[in-house]
């Protein structure tokens, strides 16, 4: 392993002319500076970060904790939040909750022993008001950010997250202006903030049309494909009445989709299908998905910005990021009848 003092004897300088020319000291001319750097990159020098942190105080990594890159929607979240990191010399641990609590707290907890600089946390949501790990972080006064809404458990932390209310808000809107009075909405994890902020515009926009929220029409489906298969199974065994499907996310959305075509059922002639998130799924999929773009690639770097300011000592505002209505070929005009109702009654 090649160090300081290899570099030094072969450019015939001393140990801390080497050190101050690679940490671009002011008072080491930049002739020097070249020539140290060039020399130790010839030499394959590699400076050790743990020795720096020590001097520094600093670690330079910040620790990432997500349910999972399952869900799409993380995967350009990840990417902003390291490229950006990547920029400031940051490196990024990345740690997985399965939306398990347990699991969460053990993530946290190993970054906080590997020193990190600072966290970025997509809550694993919870209906009580507080969670010990974060009332740690407070005590530690370690820099976080929260990725998504706060709740009551992680509410004293810095945010960056969509607006989810108007863009709930703004789907349903744009079914309700196809002719769709009959609207089902297919919810999430009843703990989740954006689960609850969507329903809320669901609800709104309907109100606004001078339409009552049915309780038949309002099913708990979940985050994944397959909850929204399950809800799809339950919505033709109910006979709904529905001509249009707002799901609380792209997934949800695509799962029961999936089910309903293979009834035969077409979209959007028969029933309008409309997801929320815009991740590549909901582009590809068979019929291609009307969805909310949400803001990924600026939420990361919001996040990243946000974090920088906690570092210098300052206390970010909330950040809510706009989403954008993509329409595609799964929402169109409301058919005469509800297809759900004759698949029921072929079905007995």
């Amino acid at each position: 392993m090649v160090r300081l003092k290899d570099i030094a004897a072969r450019a015939g300088v001393s140990i801390m002319t080497v050190s101050k020319a690679l940490r671009d000291e002011p008072d080491v001319s930049d002739a020097t500076k070249t020539r140290m750097k060039l020399l130790a990159r010839e030499m394959g020098y590699v400076p050790d970060s743990t020795a720096q942190g020590l001097r520094n105080r600093t670690t330079k990594l910040f620790g990432l904790v997500i349910p999972s890159l399952a869900n799409p929607i993380f995967a350009r979240l990840v990417l902003a939040i390291q490229e950006r990191a990547h920029e400031l010399g940051y490196d990024v641990l990345l740690g997985y909750t399965l939306h398990n609590p347990e699991r969460e707290e053990t993530c946290i907890r190993r970054f906080l022993s590997r020193r990190v600089d600072g966290l970025f946390l997509s809550p694993v949501y919870r209906l009580e008001t507080e969670a010990r790990v974060y009332q740690e972080l407070l005590a530690r006064k370690t820099p976080a950010v929260i990725l998504g809404h706060t709740a009551p458990f992680c509410s004293q932390f810095a945010n960056v997250a969509t607006d989810d209310l108007t863009a709930g808000h703004v789907l349903t809107q744009h079914l309700v202006q196809l002719g769709h009075k009959r609207i089902a909405f297919l919810g999430g994890p009843p703990a989740t903030p954006w689960t609850r902020e969507r329903f809320e515009g669901y609800r709104r926009a309907l109100r606004q049309a001078g339409l009552e929220v049915d309780e038949k029409l309002i099913f708990q489906a979940g985050r994944t494909a397959e909850d929204g298969a399950k809800a799809a199974v339950q919505m033709i065994n109910e006979g709904s009445d529905a001509t249009a499907i707002q799901a609380v996310n792209d997934l949800v959305a695509a799962g029961c989709a999936e089910v309903l075509l293979r009834q035969s059922v077409k979209i959007p002639e028969d029933i309008s299908v409309v997801g929320f998130g815009n991740s590549m799924l909901s582009e590809y999929f068979r019929v291609p998905l009307t969805t909310m773009n949400q803001p990924k690639h600026r939420l990361g770097a919001a996040a990243v910005d946000s974090m920088l300011q906690l570092l210098r000592g300052n206390r970010p505002e909330a950040k809510r990021l706009t989403a954008q209505l993509v329409i595609r070929a799964s929402s169109g005009t409301p058919p005469a009848t509800s297809v759900l109702e004759r698949l029921k009654t072929l079905r007995t």
